[in-house]
């Protein structure tokens, strides 16, 4: 299983979760209600997923309420992850590595 990096990212006031891919760093805003571009990374995710497995894992600790959000944020997404992906691969839909 492939292991991404995720990031807390602060700018000016506002918390982003930062997931980063292979080739690519999609972006998951915390403190602004945008659900459009929360669908958008969610696409990504489960178009990332019909090559494989993967999950994310937050790095740099700290001790702030944004933190522990978003450590959350990402056990949950990993357990949703593993959930498609095995449903994905129950309809025969994970591309052939080569």
């Amino acid at each position: 299983m492939e292991v991404y990096d995720a990031n807390l990212i602060e700018e000016d006031d506002q918390y982003i979760l930062q997931l980063n891919l292979k080739d690519k760093s999609l972006e998951i805003p915390l403190t602004e209600d945008k659900p459009d571009e929360i669908k958008n990374v969610f696409n990504q995710l489960i178009l990332e997923l019909k090559k494989g497995i993967f999950k994310f894992e937050l790095k740099e600790e700290k001790s702030n309420l944004y933190y522990q959000i978003s450590h959350e944020y990402i056990m949950h997404l990993n357990d949703e992850l593993q959930n498609v992906y095995e449903e994905m691969e129950y309809y025969d839909m994970i591309e052939e590595s080569k």
